[in-house]
């Protein structure tokens, strides 16, 4: 089947417990449930069961895509697994994924392991396979669970982020003489790897050598095998590289800012997302934020923040969007996408 790229649907899966602003704020002092929103625009966050990994909930994603008779299970070419919290060292996530949602064994299976930047990659990387003849229908998975990650009385990550996953199915459309995904744009800069980061637990500090006694100290929120953040330095490789990719994706793809019905980027946090929407001027009315009751779920938040526009029709059929992912890595891309 000949064609280009489009996203047909999107569906998203969440923990069931909730972790609200008032919540923490009995953990710190010095804060309250609202300073916390006024500071994030979080109000509440899902948190993953003990035993509930990402591959848990990017399988209800992807059977709720299923569920909804756009495609069978049986019908899928590749699949793939965005994820920095995998089940296991080894094998791949999707593998684990291929075998419970019952897929072919012919399908194309891989992990990336990208975080904030996930979506976008994963994206041009699904266009790719289908439009060079791999495949006619693909699923795209979503999912981490950094709550795991960490210590619970570090004030610079449990605010902010959440579990989650998303499924994406994508298949080849003709029926138009539109390149429904991309360009793309990339970026990478493993200089900043240091600022968001699990130290151990892989093979460059296994788990045993960064805790020789086999169970960490509650108290040493330090530790290497907790998530630690520098969010000023995190903050300000944003503010750098994101109007930069803009003006890169912007230079490729011939469009500008009045081009694009609405921008989504990665749902790091309200005030971060307020002060790049101010200094790329792009107007309130097409900057999408939708990350309240749900946080800051790494490489699922910019498709949980277009299911839910598309739910209330803030988003619709024929619309161009701008999407921008940035973070952990430091990792960056941007891209359009027509839906």
């Amino acid at each position: 089947m000949n064609g280009k790229a489009r996203i047909k649907k999107i569906s998203i899966a969440l923990p069931e417990q909730r972790l609200t602003n008032d919540e923490i704020a009995k953990r710190f002092e010095k804060w309250t449930g609202e300073k916390i929103f006024q500071k994030t625009g979080i109000k509440e966050r899902r948190l993953s069961k003990e035993t509930e990994t990402a591959s848990d909930l990017a399988v209800k994603a992807a059977q709720k895509i299923f569920d909804s008779g756009i495609v069978k299970s049986s019908d899928i070419d590749i699949l793939i697994m965005c994820t920095q919290s995998p089940d296991y060292i080894l094998p791949s996530t999707s593998c684990l994924i291929q075998a419970r949602l019952g897929l072919p064994t012919t399908t194309l299976t891989f992990d990336i392991t990208l975080g904030c930047s996930g979506y976008v990659y994963g994206l041009s990387i699904v266009k790719a396979l289908l439009e060079n003849g791999n495949g006619s229908r693909a699923l795209f998975l979503t999912g981490d669970t950094y709550t795991k990650y960490f210590h619970s009385m570090d004030e610079s990550v449990v605010p902010l982020f959440g579990d989650g996953a998303t499924a994406t199915y994508i298949e080849l459309d003709d029926s138009k003489d539109i390149d429904w995904t991309g360009p793309f744009v990339y970026g990478t800069d493993g200089q900043g790897a240091c600022n968001l980061r699990v130290e151990a637990g892989a093979c460059r500090m296994p788990g045993y050598l960064a805790d020789p006694s086999g169970k960490s100290d509650p108290k040493r929120s330090d530790a290497p095998e907790y998530l630690h953040m520098n969010g000023p330095e995190i903050f300000t490789f944003s503010l750098r590289t994101v109007p930069e990719t803009l003006k890169r994706l912007f230079e490729k793809s011939g469009c500008t800012i009045d081009d694009i019905d609405m921008f989504v980027f990665h749902q790091a946090n309200e005030y971060m997302l307020e002060v790049l929407r101010k200094k790329l001027n792009i107007p309130k009315e097409k900057f999408l934020i939708e990350m309240a009751d749900s946080g800051n779920t790494v490489s699922s938040t910019i498709p949980i923040a277009m299911e839910r526009a598309i739910a209330k029709n803030i988003i619709c059929e024929g619309m161009k969007i701008g999407v921008v992912g940035f973070g952990v890595g430091y990792s960056w891309a941007a891209g359009l996408l027509i839906l």
